[in-house]
């Protein structure tokens, strides 16, 4: 039907607002009554999809971590070639800088919330570590495989950075995506 939202949809949506709602006023200070006004929605909604503030801080790990997997079945299924570092680069952007920025800056405001209830960081440590090795290769020298991380990582590092700058989010995906080309190691087409 015209006008209604599909559940993982109206997941997505909930999770935005809500981590919006934690970072600007606080996690403890944010209660599930606000974030269902903001929706526009009831309280039983709300329910039907998360039963609790702690059910939507994992969620959104775990659509992280989902999206992380993603991009390691990606990268198996290319074939080799000089590019494949460079595109993985700016899947990585991509993948950090699309719900990645209020994430961020919701774990910063949150830290102790985010060690609390973050599940599976063994597993995403796992996984970047599965895509560095698809990426690199097994013939890849200490320095080829040490810019391919350092420039998949530094995606989050600009990040990290970029917090309390007077600068759009577009800016700091862009310029993200600027350095961690610079890293990419040499011998890798240009984007």
């Amino acid at each position: 039907m015209a006008g209604q939202r599909r559940g993982s949809d109206t997941k997505a949506e909930i999770r935005k607002v809500a981590i919006e709602l934690f970072t600007g006023q606080g996690y403890e200070a944010t209660s599930l009554r606000e974030i269902a006004e903001r929706l526009g929605i009831t309280k039983a909604a709300l329910y039907y999809h998360f039963s609790s503030k702690e059910d939507i801080v994992r969620s959104l790990f775990s659509a992280h971590l989902d999206s992380l997997e993603a991009m390691v079945v990606w990268a198996r299924e290319q074939p080799p070639g000089a590019d494949l570092p460079s595109r993985a680069v700016d899947r990585m952007v991509d993948l950090v800088t699309g719900d990645g920025l209020p994430a961020m800056r919701f774990a910063l405001a949150n830290q102790q919330i985010v060690r609390d209830l973050h599940p599976g960081r063994e597993n995403a440590f796992a996984k970047l570590a599965e895509l560095f090795a698809i990426l690199a290769g097994p013939n890849a020298s200490v320095e080829e495989e040490l810019r391919l991380r350092s420039a998949l990582l530094s995606v989050n590092i600009v990040l990290l950075a970029a917090q309390g700058m007077k600068a759009s989010d577009a800016q700091i995906a862009s310029v993200a995506r600027d350095i961690a080309h610079l890293l990419v190691p040499p011998g890798a087409e240009p984007r």
